[in-house]
């Protein structure tokens, strides 16, 4: 699936910039194409205009012995144009630069080239530039021209006819040439382009993939979370049933245990929905200004009874004071943040450490500190359990992870899901988590929550 996705990921990523290449090269070739052939349009026509100031214009009586120029003189004789005068000094010069002349007289018949073999094409005027095709017996010796052909003439008087011709090759050559450089230099980048989005696209389908699998986790490890408390559920219900003499004391610790997992069971759900209400933003921010010292204080009344039977000392530092079930008389700013969410959060870290620290202290402080620049509440929780190695810390904010699945907790009902809720609140607050550990010492988890989130 992930193979096949990232190939039509690299496939149109690499047709996609083929067709802009394309549209680009041809561009490219039109404009090159089109500058050409207007360069050879402006030569033809400013060799027309030489041409014209250097015609040799005389009057068609010759006892008049007067020479006209090109703008002739009015009331005179018609004039005629001297030939041999007029071009003699033209066709080496022209010659050289690959343009041919031809003059025609007023009656539109051929009097002087430069061409060795008359083309033998009609005259047709025009000014603008035309591209005119030599056919021949032989298919190879084809010529292509491009001409212009313009009228002379003194007031009404037409003197001739000047047809100038430049070969195509210097047109077609250059632009022959560009179009199989582009056509190289296109596909060696449709290649490497292709190359390039091939691996781009599995960069792009990593996080994918490596979502994918986490989903497929997540799913199981949430099947195996609900389907063990169910079965359990499902099996002091058909106990219960089946005896055939019910004894009370028997059905009410049968009731005793369905009730306490399903418990456990609403815990879990109530869980999951707040990762996935979190992972698709649809969590609602309720923002107050909250005194921590005493949310701290409430939270450790709840957990203390937890504590106190299980063995351990809970014991409460606050900013600026030490010692158990102290508290603070220093002048704090409020905590802005979403009053739920927080209890949540120090409900799950300090049932952590109870519940993983077989014997000893867990003490929580609070202190008043900077963070980013800006005023920051650093709470810490630390205890004396089991600790975690330092190969596994960075995954124990993983959903489900648990370190040792065999001896996680002393009534087996952890779901994985603490410490994942725990960062996702820190997240929603700006603020930050770290977890400090090692094994059989004990651990530390440092919360660190910016006083004015975003300010």
């Amino acid at each position: 699936m992930f193979q096949t996705t990232r190939r039509r990921l690299a496939l149109w990523y690499t047709t996609v910039t083929a067709i802009l290449l394309l549209i680009f090269a041809s561009g490219v070739y039109f404009y090159v194409r089109n500058t050409l052939v207007e360069r050879v349009d402006d030569t033809l026509n400013h060799v027309v205009e030489v041409v014209q100031r250097s015609l040799v214009i005389e009057a068609a009586a010759p006892s008049t012995g007067r020479v006209l120029t090109a703008t002739g003189v009015q009331g005179e004789a018609p004039l005629r144009v001297n030939v041999d005068d007029s071009f003699r000094d033209n066709a080496q010069t022209l010659e050289d630069d690959h343009i041919d002349i031809e003059w025609f007289g007023p009656d539109g018949q051929l009097q002087w080239s430069t061409l060795s073999v008359p083309i033998g094409l009609p005259l047709q005027l025009n000014t603008a530039g035309k591209t005119v095709h030599l056919k021949s017996n032989d298919q190879d010796n084809d010529q292509v021209l491009r001409q212009i052909s313009r009228r002379v003439q003194i007031d009404h008087q037409i003197l001739g006819y000047l047809r100038v011709s430049h070969p195509w090759f210097e047109v077609s050559k250059p632009s022959r040439q560009l179009m199989i450089d582009l056509s190289i230099w296109s596909g060696l980048i449709i290649v490497a382009t292709g190359t390039i989005g091939w691996l781009l696209s599995g960069l792009a389908m990593a996080p994918v993939r490596q979502s994918y699998q986490q989903l497929k986790q997540f799913t199981a490890d949430a099947s195996h979370e609900l389907r063990n408390p169910i079965a359990v559920i499902q099996t002091n219900v058909q106990v219960a049933l089946a005896d055939p003499e019910p004894d009370a004391d028997f059905q009410h610790s049968q009731l005793q245990v369905v009730e306490r997992l399903t418990r456990r069971l609403g815990r879990l759900v109530d869980n999951l929905l707040f990762l996935a209400r979190q992972d698709g933003g649809l969590i609602p921010m309720q923002w107050e200004d909250l005194d921590l010292h005493q949310l701290l204080a409430e939270v450790l009344e709840e957990q203390g009874l937890i504590a106190q039977g299980q063995g351990l000392e809970l014991v409460y530092q606050g900013a600026g004071e030490a010692g158990a079930g102290t508290q603070g008389e220093k002048e704090l700013p409020h905590l802005t943040g979403d009053r739920d969410q927080l209890v949540r959060l120090f409900t799950n870290l300090i049932s952590n450490a109870i519940q993983y620290t077989p014997e000893g202290t867990v003490t929580v402080s609070l202190d008043h500190t900077q963070w980013q620049g800006r005023g920051a509440y650093q709470v810490t929780v630390e205890d004396t359990g089991i600790g975690i190695s330092k190969v596994l810390q960075s995954q124990v904010f993983d959903r489900f992870y648990r370190v040792d699945k065999a001896r996680s907790r002393r009534d087996g009902a952890g779901s994985g899901l603490g410490l994942a809720i725990a960062k996702a609140i820190i997240t929603n607050h700006q603020g930050h988590i770290r977890l400090d550990s090692q094994v059989d010492q004990g651990t530390t988890v440092t919360v660190t929550l910016p006083v004015h989130p975003g300010a």
